[in-house]
């Protein structure tokens, strides 16, 4: 038995079947939260917009045609709520904490290798803050959601084309942003 696809799913909920909703947020809750951390750099905030995202595509499935993708459609109202809250939080960066770096410093080499990945890490984090909100956005949506140029130009509402010059110029900024924290 073929399980039903994304779009199938939506349309039942659309027609009132709301228990469909729940299988569609089995699919994506990490996919999204992933998407949602990236933007916000906060793990509770973005849990509470996943949820969000999906009372609005609970609110607004009234809206959804079908002739797309759900997960397009999904990113969509997942760009509307990270906007409608950006508005009233600051992007926080979140740093090591002291105590977290002792605990792996005394180990030797092994312990050597995970606080330089702990570093390098909190350095892209550094990094990605430093992007403007659109540059951030474009990577999370290509480098860490995976999504493939016709997915991000749908969502976007731009060319292929157009997201093609902005993930390039995204990772050259990004690039520039973490060697000049990294010296």
């Amino acid at each position: 038995m073929n399980p039903l696809s994304d779009n199938a799913l939506m349309m039942k909920v659309k027609n009132g079947d709301l228990d469909r909703l729940g299988l569609l947020f089995e699919r994506y809750n990490r996919q999204l939260f992933g998407f949602l951390f990236h933007m916000t750099g906060q793990r509770e905030l973005s849990e509470d917009l996943v949820q969000n995202v999906f009372y609005r595509i609970l609110k607004y499935k009234h809206t959804f045609r079908g002739d797309g993708e759900f997960k397009t459609w999904m990113y969509h109202m997942a760009r509307n709520v990270v906007n409608d809250n950006g508005r009233s939080i600051k992007r926080t960066i979140r740093h090591q904490e002291l105590t977290e770096m002792s605990e792996n410093i005394g180990g030797g080499f092994a312990a050597d290798e995970t606080v330089q990945k702990k570093q390098e890490l909190a350095t892209l984090r550094n990094a990605m803050a430093n992007l403007s909100e659109e540059s951030r956005e474009i990577l999370v949506l290509s480098k860490f959601q995976e999504l493939k140029y016709n997915e991000i130009a749908q969502i976007l509402d731009i060319t292929e084309g157009a997201v093609k010059v902005r993930v390039h110029r995204a990772v050259s900024q990004l690039k520039t942003s973490y060697l000049q924290i990294a010296n």
